[in-house]
């Protein structure tokens, strides 16, 4: 990137090309990697050495932002607001690629990252990561939302898990009878006003058939039939009644907590909550634990909504070429293979879920993989944000009101989501 005109006009628009450093051959270039705080740490600095043995010249210096998404997003903006050069690599939560993109703040790494490698992924978080047809992050492990359920207690009535929304229900209402248990109830997830009550929503909202954004058209969506009627079926048929009327504030940890001290039948929440609901110094429900996809209703597929991470590289890096070794040393086969088995997290590259290694050590993926493979991103505008809060609002206010109009708050929600779509369309310019 600094050896060439050339490759200075490939920096000004923002685009990826693998020019070498200034660093001399005596000396390994030092790039700093802004991560948020990790749960296994001692597995990323393991595989930060690795790296370092395998590619001498190069040294990554770890910098450690706070575990929170929202914090570790105004760190990462405020920075890329100072056009700073100091952090090289870093990563991006899915949904932030196009806000990064639009403004040219994240590199461009369509030219590296091909298409014959992309194909390499699972198609959702490749789909994240794009942009206007361009792709700004490679893929490091991924989430999406699934159905956990009381493998005990289907058993013990002879029932399989449910494929649909109201099976759910039916099937709840009998183990409730069976059981007599008025601390039980049928259904655990996020309700609480924040970004996990979008992740819910969207998902009852897709697999009724609906959407918020049409992809195709560009336009809302939220006040068409399937989109209202999966709402209202959230207000009136979930919240106090297949779930507790305190789940409209719950987030994961809440919501998790009453499944794993066994006080709901059915519960939808990320892959991490496997390892929580199956360790007996955590969970009273431990070994009796089933995991699949999520629910549809009736005559449509399920669906889940697309949680992850990915790496990006700063556009005002001086060390792309070094930040890209990098990437692909931590998006490898082998290194997806150790984050899975060492820090428990779910690959984003199709190959690892073969690996037979991974297949003994987490055969729970197995289960885990038709969401995965199903998982869909949240809309992708450099306006997001604020098309999520508009969300927010809405979906907290339809089903926390119990006589809320659904289709008028829907029919306001869209008018208002319209006006930032124009927005967005406006900054793409």
């Amino acid at each position: 990137m600094r050896t060439s005109l050339t490759a200075i006009t490939i920096l000004v628009l923002g685009s990826f090309s693998l020019v070498g450093g200034l660093a001399s051959a005596d000396e390994p270039t030092n790039i700093v990697f802004l991560s948020w705080k990790a749960s296994q740490p001692q597995v990323w600095k393991g595989l930060i050495r690795k790296f370092h043995r395998e590619n001498p010249d190069v040294r990554v210096k770890l910098q450690v932002g706070p575990h929170s998404s929202t914090e570790y997003h105004a760190i990462v903006t405020q920075r890329f607001k100072n056009k700073d050069a100091s952090v090289d690599v870093f990563f991006m939560d899915v949904i932030w690629p196009p806000e990064f993109a639009n403004p040219g703040r994240v590199l461009d790494l369509t030219p590296s990252f091909t298409r014959q490698q992309q194909a390499e992924f699972l198609p959702g978080p490749i789909a994240a990561n794009t942009y206007r047809d361009r792709i700004y992050g490679v893929p490091c492990y991924l989430a999406a939302g699934l159905f956990y359920y009381r493998n005990d207690l289907l058993r013990k009535y002879d029932l399989e898990p449910p494929r649909t929304w109201s099976k759910m229900l039916s099937q709840g209402k009998a183990i409730l009878k069976g059981e007599n248990d008025p601390g039980l109830y049928i259904y655990s997830g996020q309700f609480k006003q924040y970004e996990g009550l979008v992740c819910n929503m969207m998902e009852f909202i897709w697999s009724n058939g609906g959407a918020v954004i049409d992809s195709q058209t560009g336009k809302p969506t939220l006040a068409e039939p399937p989109a209202v009627r999966a709402v209202s079926f959230v207000r009136n048929k979930i919240i106090g009644k297949a779930a507790p009327r305190g789940v409209i504030n719950y987030e994961e940890p809440e919501s998790l907590d009453l499944f794993i001290q066994g006080k709901a039948i059915f519960h939808r929440n990320w892959p991490y909550a496997w390892s929580i609901a199956n360790n007996p110094r955590k969970s009273r429900i431990a070994g009796k634990v089933g995991v699949g996809s999520l629910p549809a209703f009736s005559g449509h597929t399920p669906a889940s909504a697309l949680g992850g991470w990915q790496f990006g590289i700063n556009r005002w890096s001086r060390h792309h070429q070094e930040a890209w070794r990098f990437i692909q040393f931590m998006t490898s086969h082998q290194s997806q293979k150790t984050l899975a088995l060492g820090a428990g997290l779910a690959p984003t590259r199709m190959s690892v879920y073969q690996d037979p290694e991974v297949q003994e050590g987490m055969p729970h993926l197995k289960a885990f993989l038709p969401a995965f493979e199903r998982a869909r991103p949240r809309p992708p505008s450099p306006v997001y944000p604020m098309i999520s809060q508009e969300l927010q609002r809405f979906f907290s206010r339809a089903i926390v009101e119990r006589k809320s109009d659904v289709p008028a708050l829907a029919k306001a929600a869209s008018k208002r989501i319209q006006r930032f779509l124009k927005l967005g369309a406006m900054i793409q310019k």
